[in-house]
């Protein structure tokens, strides 16, 4: 049986897409049919329905948004159909939700007779492309073990996080530094343009310091070029905060920089900036320097 793909989003299609070019044998299906076009052009099957997926093959790798995608593809809302989806099947979360959500459909889907894999990624589209994400698998050990045999298309490493749910819990901890990174990152240059700094100047600087990393290097590139296409669009990220800063109230930990940066993103999405890159939270920053020179 070949190797499943659901979900061609801004993640999900370049590394759909590494799997084919490595050879992997694989059936895809998006809910926007025009999506599967590149990766039938490189040779994968593209299937009529998530269904169809299910039925030819045994590893499922699901790439989707939210809970309720994931929900309807699995088909949740009907027994028969769900477990005629996943029984038989290694059915792998490879996006970011609640790690309580992760936990529940891990019981379902082993109730159902099927096995199941948590393996979130870290990474935003360029790591993607080049296959260097960092995958976070977790779940039983033998499951786990055939799903990281197909992750070296896509991921330059798997790190292996135990039992359901610790690679969602793992993500959402490596997003703590992420976010608050490129949040301090976007006041940064908005505080050097503020006065009057030249901003290749800047971006020198901080691509040459000790505090330079890949993620900064290219959301630095991003802030001083004014070029905010998305690579991890603020409504994705907003959506990642949320859960971070839900799972920190469940477990009574503090979350400061993390509310605060709830809240940035909040007022950029409000702004109308949701599809721009996540080093759009700047907008958000210049809209309160803007309201504080306001007249009274």
């Amino acid at each position: 049986m070949g190797v499943g793909f659901i979900g061609l989003g801004i993640m999900g299609r370049p590394m759909a897409l590494n799997l084919a070019r490595a050879g992997t044998p694989l059936v895809v299906w998006n809910r926007t049919a025009a999506r599967c076009e590149p990766l039938r052009a490189a040779g994968a099957s593209v299937a009529a329905s998530a269904a169809e997926v299910f039925r030819r093959a045994r590893v499922v790798l699901l790439m989707l948004a939210d809970e309720a995608a994931m929900d309807a593809v699995l088909e949740r809302g009907a027994p028969a159909a769900f477990a005629a989806n996943v029984s038989g099947h290694i059915i792998v979360h490879m996006g970011t939700t609640s790690a309580t959500y992760s936990a529940a459909l891990c019981a379902a889907v082993r109730e159902a007779g099927g096995e199941y894999v948590e393996a979130p990624v870290s990474g935003s589209r360029e790591p993607a492309e080049a296959g260097e994400l960092v995958a976070m698998p977790a779940g039983e050990p033998a499951a786990v073990a055939e799903v990281r045999a197909l992750l070296p298309p896509m991921c330059r490493e798997a790190i292996d996080c135990g039992e359901v749910p610790g690679g969602l819990l793992m993500k959402l901890a490596a997003n703590i530094f992420l976010l608050t990174t490129v949040t301090g990152l976007a006041e940064a240059a908005h505080f050097a343009a503020r006065h009057g700094l030249d901003m290749r100047s800047f971006r020198h600087v901080v691509d040459s310091g000790q505090m330079a990393s890949a993620v900064s290097r290219v959301k630095m590139r991003k802030l001083a070029e004014g070029d905010l296409a998305a690579q991890a669009a603020i409504a994705d990220v907003l959506k990642n905060n949320r859960l971070i800063a839900e799972a920190a109230r469940a477990s009574g930990t503090a979350s400061p920089l993390i509310d605060v940066c709830h809240e940035l993103f909040t007022e950029t999405l409000a702004l109308g900036h949701g599809g721009l890159d996540m080093a759009a939270v700047i907008r958000a920053i210049e809209a309160r320097t803007a309201g504080q020179e306001a007249p009274a």
